[in-house]
């Protein structure tokens, strides 16, 4: 092994997944009517505070994508989103109102009340 390579160290996941999260997304996966790889998380401008988190059906991987792999369940980040989403972890809760993915993502800097919108940040690289 080469001194460079010594040096390398392995790249960290940009997005995590709780338990919760990885088994609603397998159970999507199984569940749904065509063939479907994972989920494509991204974000949009839009809402109250500014920005939205988008989720869909991933039936192939695009150019640029960001692909994590974890406890069994593909996300596809879209390019366009990496910086908002970088040391985010995705989680599945359930109440008893309602359902859904939910972001605990470190880049976030607000939200507004009724939790469909958020001020994100993009993460500051060293």
């Amino acid at each position: 092994m080469s001194t460079v390579q010594s040096r390398l160290r392995a790249r960290p996941k940009a997005m995590t997944m709780t338990d919760a999260a990885a088994a609603r997304l397998r159970e999507l996966s199984t569940r749904s009517e065509q063939p479907i790889l994972g989920l494509r998380v991204g974000v949009k401008k839009g809402g109250c505070a500014g920005m939205e988190y988008t989720l869909e059906y991933a039936t192939e991987q695009k150019p640029g994508d960001e692909v994590v792999e974890d406890k069994g369940a593909k996300i596809f980040i879209d390019p366009a989103a990496i910086l908002f989403l970088l040391g985010t972890e995705m989680d599945y809760k359930t109440s008893l109102l309602s359902s859904g993915f939910v972001f605990n993502n470190p880049n976030q800097t607000s939200a507004c009340g009724c939790g469909e919108s958020v001020a994100i940040s993009p993460a500051k690289l060293d």
